[in-house]
């Protein structure tokens, strides 16, 4: 089954996927900063449900490397054209937004950057020293591209030394033409697998997203395909359309589906499993360490 993003019938969202509105006073204070800074958040850029939740408990998810996308994936809402430069001072500001908001574990996130050799990875590793000088013990996650196969970036990442290693697999390899143009799976899997060779104490992390089009088989195979790639921890959670130019939504996977998931996760051998409707790639990012 290919998934389409012409004209469908609008698949009405049940009860169990309604978030907390983005709005307080902790809200609006991590906005006014991070517009302060002139910092990117993937809260905003992707327009995730959780933004009200987690910024009201003072947690973002930074985005390095300007807001463009060199890649144009039919699921994200994150603008998608020419990159821009490389703003050298980023890791810098990110590192003193962290400081600001008393961060015990940050993430860091990126838009992909296929115009540049090692995809960015100098600024990750930039933004980690930058975070180690100016706040001390805040542990670090960071969620990379997959620097096109590029081994020699990934080490130019580990050898700054995160707290966390996340990459995700996103979705079924049957829909990767549809949902993830420009990336392969098995190169994300080898990407991931790459790590734990490299350094087989740092936790991996990988998510995908459910409901469209795969099959529930599909899902267990990633999982395992991600355990054989000894994968630490997993995220699940329903993929929702940002827009009516994006990919639609098939199905809403139950609470109790995803229930079901976290259960097998876990038998599986994952070492922490986060499984639900509004689950995303850094929900609950602290908890998993």
């Amino acid at each position: 089954m290919l998934v389409s993003i012409d004209p469908q019938p609008r698949v009405p969202r049940p009860a169990w996927l309604r978030a907390p509105a983005p709005v307080g006073e902790n809200y609006q204070k991590l906005k006014n900063l991070v517009q302060r800074l002139g910092l990117h958040t993937v809260c905003e850029s992707a327009a995730c449900p959780n933004i009200g939740d987690c910024w009201n408990q003072r947690t973002a998810t930074f985005m390095i490397l300007g807001n463009v996308c060199t890649r144009r994936c039919g699921f994200c809402n994150v603008q998608k054209g020419a990159p821009l430069e490389v703003d050298y001072d980023e890791p810098r500001r990110v590192a003193e937004a962290i400081e600001t908001l008393g961060l015990k574990f940050a993430v860091i996130t990126s838009v992909n950057r296929d115009d540049r050799k090692d995809g960015g990875a100098e600024l990750f590793a930039r933004t980690i020293e930058a975070i180690r000088d100016r706040v001390p013990g805040c542990g670090i996650e960071v969620l990379v591209p997959d620097f096109q196969g590029a081994h020699f970036a990934m080490d130019i990442v580990l050898d700054a030394h995160p707290d966390v290693l996340n990459h995700n697999t996103e979705t079924v390899p049957r829909l990767y033409r549809q949902v993830r143009l420009g990336a392969r799976y098995e190169r994300s899997l080898d990407m991931l697998a790459y790590v734990k060779q490299r350094n087989p104490e740092i936790p991996t992390k990988s998510g995908l997203m459910v409901g469209l089009g795969e099959n529930m088989e599909e899902v267990h195979q990633v999982m395992r395909d991600l355990r054989a790639s000894k994968v630490d921890i997993l995220t699940i959670g329903q993929y929702l359309r940002p827009s009516l130019k994006h990919l639609p939504v098939i199905r809403h996977v139950t609470p109790d589906e995803f229930a079901g998931l976290k259960a097998l996760g876990y038998e599986m051998g994952f070492q922490h499993v986060e499984s639900g409707p509004l689950v995303r790639s850094s929900y609950h990012a602290a908890d998993a360490v």
